[in-house]
């Protein structure tokens, strides 16, 4: 059942009303208004939960980011419950459908309104403006589940159907269900997960959760609630009132409006929200749903934000509305103005937060600014200037937040040198209502604040370790370390071949637990030639990596103890040092070259960066500003910007185009295909829209007199910006003032275009965007030769496409195309053969007669293949049987599955550009990969796929072009005579060796061929470290887990590994807690030049390596100074005697030498 927002429990509501920060009181009549000074920090949250606590409360923000941020604050210092009310996320009059979560949410906080829930409902202004269903819409659609209740199939189908659900075989997400004999699976809107309805004859026997992904049952429920599926209705009167409404409204031929045609089959096509108001014969707002005697809370910007969102409305509708296929609503029929949401507002008691200094009524709520409280890592005291708030400030108490678990555990370990006491309060409440001078708990509060009655303060991580910290640690989520995508042994499967850089290729045996100085501790067990077995120390794992080269099978085993190894390990790296210099002379022009340097962005790139109606993701971020810095620089860019479809590529490049004209630079945007120029071309202009650049299109389809004159705009400099395909390299084409080349999907070029490219590299900046780089882009990018930027996060409520590899099958394919159709959608069908594809489309007619068919391939004629696909843009087809001219084709928001045949007969880099085709709106998108039977298909063909399926995370591009490289080895990358190179060593290792050499010789220096591997440092404490079985039972997991913890760099990045240990599998054990700090040891050691370390319960040694950084006179110094407790044995031993009977004594007696080590470096 819904939480229809019950009351509060009594200390909790208590707590909140024992001190104000509102004074005089809060607003009681109507028009009624307090104003109040925007108080610092997340105090803003606190004095809403204040006013909450004796009304129900509307809060309206100016936009949706704002609206998320708060919602956290408040569901930190609230005592009565959040009621978000989110936005659609889609632009005005967008022809896709919002993601269903939000959907469900949306339709959750009706549903609780209407039951009297009494709480803040929380809304952006832009969705204060959409009209509503009225108020009477839900509480009349809502069905009740209960169990032992009496349930009618077919009669529940049919409720089902009325109330927008979706039949399917297989339920994955909210509003669809499907019947199997006496079991109903069910997605029901509003809930989090799906339910499994278990049938004894027409009575409900069991009602449990299922998750999706297994399809596995869990938990065992009594009853659940089924809102509908829509904010509209697809009921036979509401169908009669569209239809009414739409052909009185609209002066177009109904038949030609592929939405009006599906709404009558009461089909819900995407973008059907836009027409809500046509379907009822009056809407509502937010306002009718509240009840009367509901407060307003006004955010700051609230009002210039609604008056923006109207233009931006009115501008959409004057440049969208000229489709007969789609008619648009005026504006003032599909939002409310301005005005009236205006005067809604002032009609209510309001509490109104204000930045304008000006406004002399504004209140100041009693909160103050905390003063820097910032802990730095590098000062002698990192925590000074928070134990010096502490000592100003006896009196004040002091609640720590941390956003998790194991982030309390790290920021509990970071206070540890104050010496607080901290307990561990359940939340703000529990310490307001208590008498602790300190305490920390867990919350997503964004800030903290500094009351001043009560005198408290919440010190949230912003405060201490700034917002910096913050994004890093989101971003680290997001995306995996680029270093790492290549080497993880996540795969790792036992007889796996691996390469230990001193040993050379072995096979995994798997872990194994050993004991060593009457100490258990888990070791990598290898095979190599002869029988012989290795066992590796998990806290070395850092030297071990995947073997990827020839197939697995074939893998050239090394034998221990001969020179084998080192001679195919120095063969290898003379060829690398002839390829890495090879590959450098490419580039040597570029970096020697004066480049174009562009002006710093100043307050016309602000204005444009600004107009983006989206949040930039953090690594969209990070992209845009290594894209700035580059340009800014002297050198030619040379830069790939990695990334999925959709995820943001283009405004990187609309963001650095823009950063050139302003520079008084032309700008070339080359692209594979006539139609992906179009779309480009379209989406530029609606882009630069606002400002005064000028955009031309060049494309075979350019006429004689219109391609006249667009080279004479380009020639003679008025052009600023132009956009087409291989046309642009012709010699007709004369750009003055080039700066700039934007490249779209460089590997879909021919070998005369690619040259031609080569030319201009090392004369003007380059900009390469690819959804998935072909391996040898991505090999020079990641041998540091062209810089990589790769955009891993997804847009926000972006899915990931579901992928399945399944044979061949008529009922897999009808199952596939009715899922899509049915909701509204549109399927490309891939058919590679052009001689078939006829037949192909007749039997995808026979089999599913719903279907409206149309076929393209490269054969048709350009201008019939440009119809084709522009009919299948505008909808007028729902499948498209075609070849592989999709790969690069026009984006189509609501084609959200494929079916690819024949799929084990194309590259990795082709299925997963294919598979970036679907999955561009909020649905959740499917890709079929149809092969033949396992005996039919190569063994690399099955390696493609399998990684493929394993990697339908968004944001894959960059790790599958990785395992393309592995998979087809060397031969395509840098020809045969390397390929064996990479044969004999492995991949990983290959790489490793290429990106030194090329290091080496861009540092001018010849790479040493014979220098030895960095074997890492070798710790002996005789503690048990390692990952306990019964608290990390899967050995896969565990050895991922190991690895990740032997490859960090740094204390930093072994914090936040430890912080995510907590997170996932609980608080530390002992053993984990030795192994993490041994290997920060090992990280300090390696600092030093030190070989090994050895301790025990009363005499230990550090051996230092021929290298050591370590100072002779700290050493003297140090024998000198306690010749009882230290000697030197031979030139390269120090030994030291001490009690270490504990682990703490073990450690803190390790660290201190190395401390005392590192107080003076000899320079290298």
């Amino acid at each position: 059942m819904y939480d229809s927002g019950s009351v509060p429990a009594q200390n909790e509501a208590d707590s909140m009303t024992s001190f104000s920060l509102l004074e005089p009181p809060q607003p009681q009549g109507i028009r009624d208004t307090l104003y109040l000074k925007a108080p610092p920090g997340s105090a803003t949250a606190l004095a809403l939960a204040q006013v909450a606590a004796s009304a129900p409360l509307l809060v309206i923000t100016p936009n949706t980011a704002s609206a998320q941020r708060l919602e956290q604050d408040l569901a930190f210092y609230s005592s009565v419950p959040v009621l978000p009310f989110p936005d659609w996320e889609t632009l005005p009059y967008d022809s896709f459908s919002p993601h269903q979560d939000i959907i469900s949410a949306r339709l959750r906080t009706l549903r609780q309104l209407q039951d009297g829930a009494r709480g803040i409902v929380l809304v952006p202004i832009n969705t204060l403006m959409q009209r509503l269903p009225p108020v009477s819409y839900i509480a009349g659609r809502v069905m009740t589940l209960q169990s032992g209740a009496r349930l009618d199939r077919e009669t529940f189908r049919e409720s089902l159907s009325r109330a927008g659900y979706r039949a399917v075989e297989t339920v994955y997400e909210p509003g669809e269900y499907a019947m199997r004999g006496a079991i109903i699976d069910l997605f029901a809107m509003g809930m989090d997960e799906p339910i499994r309805i278990d049938l004894f004859d027409d009575e409900i026997d069991t009602l449990r959760h299922f998750d999706p992904g297994s399809q596995r049952s869990t938990d065992k429920i009594d009853g659940i609630e089924l809102l509908p599926a829509h904010e509209y209705s697809l009921s036979r009167s509401a169908i009669a009132c569209f239809r009414e409404q739409f052909e009185t409204l609209f002066d177009v031929d109904p038949r030609q409006c592929p939405l009006y045609n599906d709404a009558l089959k009461a089909i819900p096509s995407p973008g059907l929200e836009q027409y809500l108001p046509l379907f009822f014969d009056e809407t509502a707002s937010l306002f009718d749903h509240v009840t009367d005697d509901t407060r307003i809370a006004l955010l700051p910007g609230v009002f210039a934000a609604a008056e923006q969102h109207w233009q931006a409305i009115e501008a959409r509708y004057v440049n969208l509305g000229v489709d007969p296929t789609r008619p648009l609503l005026p504006p003032h029929r599909a939002f409310f103005p301005v005005s009236d949401v205006f005067a809604a507002i002032k009609a209510r008691p309001r509490v109104e937060f204000t930045e304008d200094e000006q406004q002399r009524h504004a209140l100041a709520p009693q909160a103050r600014a905390l003063p820097s409280l910032a802990i730095n890592a590098r000062a002698k005291q990192p925590l000074a200037e928070l134990a010096s708030f502490m000592a100003a400030q006896p009196g004040t108490r002091l609640l720590f937040v941390a956003e998790s678990r194991g982030r309390r555990e790290a920021l509990e370990e970071v206070l540890a040198p104050l010496k607080l006491s901290l307990p561990r309060v359940e939340n703000f409440h529990a310490f307001l209502k208590g008498d602790q001078p300190l305490a920390i708990t867990e919350s997503l509060v964004a800030s903290g604040l500094w009351l001043e009655t009560p005198d408290l303060a919440v010190i949230s991580e912003t405060e201490l370790f700034g917002d910096v910290v913050r994004q890093s640690r989101r971003r680290e989520k997001a995306t995996d370390d680029n270093e790492l995508a290549v080497r993880h042994l996540s795969e790792l499967r036992e007889g796996a071949p691996v390469v230990h850089q001193a040993h050379g290729v072995g096979r995994y045996l798997g872990l194994e637990t050993l004991e060593a100085g009457g100490q258990a501790n888990e070791f990598l067990a290898l095979s190599y030639a002869d029988g012989a077995k290795l066992y590796v120390p998990v806290d070395s794992l850092h030297l071990i990596s995947r073997y990827s080269g020839a197939d697995d099978e074939l893998a050239p085993l090394h034998k221990l103890g001969s020179d084998q190894w080192e001679k195919a390990r120095r063969k290898a790296a003379e060829k690398i040092r002839d390829t890495a210099a090879e590959l450098l002379d490419i580039y040597a022009r570029r970096e020697a070259q004066q480049g174009v340097v562009y002006e710093a962005p100043g307050e016309e790139y602000v204005r444009f960066a600004a107009s983006f109606p989206f949040e930039e993701t953090p690594d969209q971020q990070a992209a845009i500003e290594a894209v700035i810095s580059d340009m800014v620089s002297p050198q030619p860019m040379d830069r790939v910007v990695c990334g999925d479809v959709g995820f943001g590529k283009t405004e990187v490049a609309m963001r650095a185009a823009f950063l050139a004209v302003q520079s008084g630079r032309q700008v070339v945007v080359l692209v594979p295909t006539t139609l992906l120029a179009r779309q480009h071309f379209e989406n530029f202009r609606d882009r630069f829209a606002d400002t005064a650049v000028n955009i031309s299109l060049i494309s075979r389809f350019t006429g004689g007199k219109e391609m006249t004159q667009t080279l004479e705009s380009i020639k003679s400099g008025q052009t600023d910006i132009v956009i087409g395909t291989h046309k642009l390299l012709s010699k007709s084409v004369e750009l003055p003032k080039m700066g700039l080349l934007i490249i779209d999907e460089e590997h879909r070029f021919g070998v005369a275009q690619k040259e031609k490219l080569k030319t201009l590299r090392a004369e003007i900046d380059i900009l390469t965007l690819t959804a998935t780089p072909i391996p040898r882009t991505l090999n020079m990018a990641m041998s540091g030769i062209r810089d990589l930027s790769i955009i891993a996060t997804p847009p926000a409520r972006r899915l990931s496409v579901k992928t399945f590899v399944q044979q061949r099958d008529d009922s897999v394919i009808k199952e596939a195309l009715l899922r899509e159709i049915l909701r509204g959608g549109q399927v490309y069908f891939l058919h590679n053969e052009v001689k078939t594809i006829e037949n192909a489309a007749e039997q995808i007619r026979e089999l599913v007669p719903e279907a409206r068919v149309a076929v393209a391939h490269g054969q048709l004629p350009e201008r019939s293949l440009e119809r084709v696909m522009s009919d299948f843009y505008h909808r007028r087809f729902n499948v498209l049987v075609c070849s592989t001219i999709i790969e690069t084709g026009i984006d189509v928001p609501s084609a959200n599955t494929i079916l690819i045949e024949r799929a084990d007969k194309f590259g990795l880099a082709q299925l997963h550009q294919l598979r970036g085709r679907v999955g561009r709106s909020h649905h959740q998108a499917y890709a079929y990969l149809l092969t033949p039977s396992p005996k039919a298909m190569t063994r690399d063909a099955v390696k493609r796929l399998e990684a493929i399926s394993a990697s339908d995370d968004l944001g894959a591009g960059f790790t599958l072009a990785s395992h393309d490289m592995e998979i087809r080895g060397a031969g395509e990358l840098l020809g045969d005579e390397q390929s064996g190179q990479m044969e004999t060593i492995g991949y990983s290792l290959y790489m490793e060796m290429l990106d030194r050499a090329v290091k080496a010789i861009r540092a001018g220096k010849t790479p040493n061929i014979d220098a030895p591997f960095n074997t890492g440092v070798e710790i002996s404490l005789n503690l048990p470290a390692l990952i306990p079985d019964d608290y990390l039972h899967d050995v896969q997991q565990r050895l991922v887990m190991y690895k990740r913890i032997a490859n960090t760099q740094s204390d930093g990045e072994l914090k936040e590994l430890q912080v995510e240990l907590i997170d996932r599998f609980g608080l530390l054990p002992q053993p984990l807690k030795n192994l993490i700090r041994q290997t920060r040891l090992r990280q300090r050691a390696e600092q030093l030049g030190i070989a090994r370390i050895e301790a025990g319960e009363s005499r230990g040694r550090v051996l230092f390596d021929g290298s050591t950084q370590v100072d002779p006179l700290t050493l003297v110094t140090l024998i000198q100074t306690s010749p009882q407790h230290y000697r030197l044995d031979g030139s390269d031993t120090l030994r030291f005697e001490f009690t270490m009977e504990t682990a703490e004594q073990r450690f803190e007696k390790v660290e201190t030498l190395l401390n005392t080590l590192n107080q003076k470096v000899a320079k290298a």
